[in-house]
């Protein structure tokens, strides 16, 4: 297989693993990688994370990642495309629409705006539980409204078009490798007494992982809603670089203050984990009050930003297809 009919591949795979996606979504009883990620994660956590070498030893879970979901899913693609090159596609087309999101994040916003529309706060506050990790049983309408927008901006990079990211520049193996890295920041790269050193290199290699894919899904975001929006391109662009670098993640500001610029509000402020509070810079203008109907309009960004990376990354495969013909 020469280098382009790769660069066709990938792209027949990633466009496979959309259209999958958003027909099937993560059904729940199916079998998943990343839960069989987060039981390897899990598994490690129990037996390494302790003693006077807990940041090696977080290493050591990074490096099997990098085995287990990497090296060995590309040794597989390899091989099948050997055998053949459409089933290399098909399988590698699976491989990606597990690493992403699309169809489940809509329906976990959904799931909490259906009800917040009917006035029902406390199946609303259930449900948003179901997706944030601050406490909600005292949250009203409009905190409803901020904590689930600012997953799904939060989540359109790290879900989607990040996975997506590493899918067009690596194949499925490489959206595999990513979501691992995401799934062990998750669950062992917080900043407190258990995890500081064991999670270590896993926060690290993800801010470093999404270093790229977080912005360049910020401006797709912008140039693929602003028509869509009352803002102009460049007020949008201006909000971003002012606070998307308040965040206390490196990354995740971007995503939030995209969609607050898009849409005229404010994300960050003042949230509750277990008791303490946590107060968050601030995202955006609020020239509107955060209400129910911000998670609908942020739901249609995030699709819109999805099918234009799509979009943006076929026209790149063309492009580059092109050059290395004339090469």
């Amino acid at each position: 297989m020469d280098f382009q009919q790769l660069i066709v591949a990938h792209l027949l795979a990633i466009s496979m693993a959309l259209v999958l996606d958003a027909i099937i979504g993560d059904p729940v009883n199916w079998p998943h990688p990343v839960r069989w990620f987060g039981r390897w994660i899990s598994f490690i956590d129990k037996r390494l994370n302790q003693g006077k070498f807990q940041r090696m030893n977080g290493l050591f879970l990074v490096l099997s990642m990098v085995v287990w979901c990497f090296v060995l899913p590309l040794a597989l693609l390899i091989a099948l495309y050997e055998i053949s090159y459409w089933i290399g596609i098909i399988v590698e087309g699976i491989m990606i629409a597990t690493t992403i999101s699309t169809k489940s994040l809509g329906e976990a916003a959904y799931k909490v705006a259906l009800p917040l529309q009917k006035g029902d706060l406390q199946e609303a506050r259930f449900q948003v539980g179901m997706i944030v990790g601050r406490d909600t049983d005292q949250l009203d309408e409009s905190e409803i409204a901020r904590a689930t927008v600012e997953t799904v901006a939060e989540n359109t990079s790290d879900g989607i078009t990040a996975p997506l990211f590493f899918a067009f520049v690596l194949g499925g193996a490489g959206a595999f490798f990513y979501r691992s890295i995401n799934t062990c920041d998750s669950m062992v790269g917080y900043k407190n007494p258990m995890y500081e050193k064991f999670g270590y290199f896993s926060a690290k290699l993800d801010d470093w992982l999404n270093f790229i894919p977080s912005r360049l899904t910020a401006f797709i975001m912008v140039i693929s809603n602003v028509m869509h929006s009352e803002f102009t391109a460049k007020h949008v662009f201006s909000i971003i670089k002012r606070d998307a670098p308040k965040h206390p993640s490196p990354n995740s500001g971007y995503g939030e203050s995209a969609v607050a610029a898009l849409l005229g509000i404010q994300l960050g402020g003042r949230n509750t984990y277990k008791g303490i509070v946590s107060n968050r810079a601030k995202m955006g203008d609020p020239l509107y009050s955060l209400n129910v109907s911000h998670i609908f309009k942020t739901v249609q960004v995030m699709k819109r930003t999805v099918w234009c990376t799509w979009f943006f990354y076929l026209i790149g495969g063309i492009l580059i297809g092109i050059t290395y013909t004339w090469s």
